[in-house]
């Protein structure tokens, strides 16, 4: 198997964690797919005041979850829906249904992408790439208010 060369350290810098900073975000969903939320996080790490540390947001929802994705081709976010879909699909004969044939499958795509994320935060910064934007999915196929925790930590 071949492996890519890793490349030195750069730019390390340490020092006390002397700051901290919470708040809760509240996103109504059409229904299924992506809603960029990079704006809401930037503007809480802004308010925050912290210039280096960690950055945590959590959604407190098992059918709906966060991922970080392209945020410059929207045909990104529709194959990825084209894909959970083809992962977990509806009407699958799926045990747990109380809730409707969207909720099982919801429960699933949640597991396969995530519930929480952790970005760095440098010189006041979210340290996301070029390309890379803070999604909500909402795997469920009617309108939610979903609610996102955000803590952030450093100095």
């Amino acid at each position: 198997m071949r492996q890519g060369k890793v490349g030195a350290l750069e730019g390390v810098s340490s020092g006390p964690v002397e700051r901290q900073a919470s708040a809760r975000l509240s996103i109504a969903t059409p229904g299924p797919g992506f809603t960029d939320f990079t704006a809401s996080v930037v503007d809480f790490v802004r308010r925050s005041g912290l210039r280096d540390g960690l950055v945590a947001v959590f959604c407190r929802h098992t059918s709906a979850s966060l991922t970080i994705q392209e945020n410059a081709d929207p045909d990104v976010r529709t194959d990825l829906m084209t894909a959970l879909d083809s992962l977990a699909p509806r009407h699958a004969g799926y045990v747990h249904g109380a809730e409707g044939p969207d909720d099982m499958p919801a429960h699933i795509r949640t597991l396969v992408t995530d519930s929480g994320l952790t970005i760095p935060l440098r010189d006041g910064r979210l340290a996301l790439g070029t390309w890379q934007g803070i999604y909500l999915i909402e795997h469920r196929d009617r309108p939610h208010r979903r609610e996102i925790m955000l803590h952030a930590v450093g100095a």
